[in-house]
């Protein structure tokens, strides 16, 4: 069965996820990936015990990290699935490279400065700080 995927996905295959450190994670943001997601086998389901236990807790960490340093921690993800389910791991990366695009691209290479947490915007900050009178009810 030929699947097919977004061409920008790049494949690193381990053993299991829970091989996958949060260092991993965070040197390939820095890196220049604009995203990173970890697919690992269905919770409870593990070949290796208790692997995609650990990898979660790693994933989790890594975006507390990226979000203490100005980076939205959407840009790094994990995913659950069987190992024989290559259709949901197709569908996984579209979705995945999608949310990506719509983040836009890391603001270690735009040079835009932190991203995260959402910034509001001056107007919104200015009403909010001068807010309306009420209209007396009559």
């Amino acid at each position: 069965m030929r699947l097919s995927y977004p061409t920008n996905v790049k494949i690193v295959r381990v053993p299991c996820s829970g091989r996958v450190n949060t260092i991993h994670l965070l040197k390939t943001i820095e890196e220049g990936a604009d995203g990173v997601y970890v697919a690992g086998c269905l919770e409870g389901d593990c070949h290796f015990m208790e692997g995609n236990l650990r990898a979660k807790v790693r994933v989790e960490h890594a975006r507390e990290l990226i979000a203490q340093m100005g980076i939205n921690p959407d840009r790094i993800r994990m995913y659950n699935m069987a190992a024989s389910d290559g259709p949901r791991f197709a569908q996984v990366a579209t979705e995945m490279t999608e949310h990506i695009r719509q983040l836009g691209p890391s603001p270690l290479y735009t040079g835009s400065g932190p991203e995260w947490p959402k910034q509001q915007d001056p107007k919104e900050q200015i009403e909010d700080n001068n807010p309306k009178p009420k209209a007396a009810a009559g």
